[in-house]
């Protein structure tokens, strides 16, 4: 009885050994992905940045040529 008991025990902490490195796996993965969307995050942030920075000169430059004429 108590080897049935050992066995089912063995069985069941590399059933949990082999569930710790898929969770691991995919933690790793769900890591490498957050750090890529943040990255492309901020190259989106600073793209808009940019674009504002743009729009914002013209809206200056069409308010001077406004007010030359």
């Amino acid at each position: 009885m108590q080897d049935r008991q050992f066995q089912a025990l063995s069985k069941k902490v590399d059933e949990l050994i082999e569930l710790c490195g898929e969770l691991d796996r995919e933690n790793r993965s769900l890591k490498r992905d957050a750090e890529s969307w943040q990255s492309e995050r901020q190259q989106l942030v600073d793209r808009s940045e940019l674009a504002k920075g743009k729009v914002e000169a013209m809206i200056t430059r069409l308010k001077a040529l406004e007010h030359e004429t």
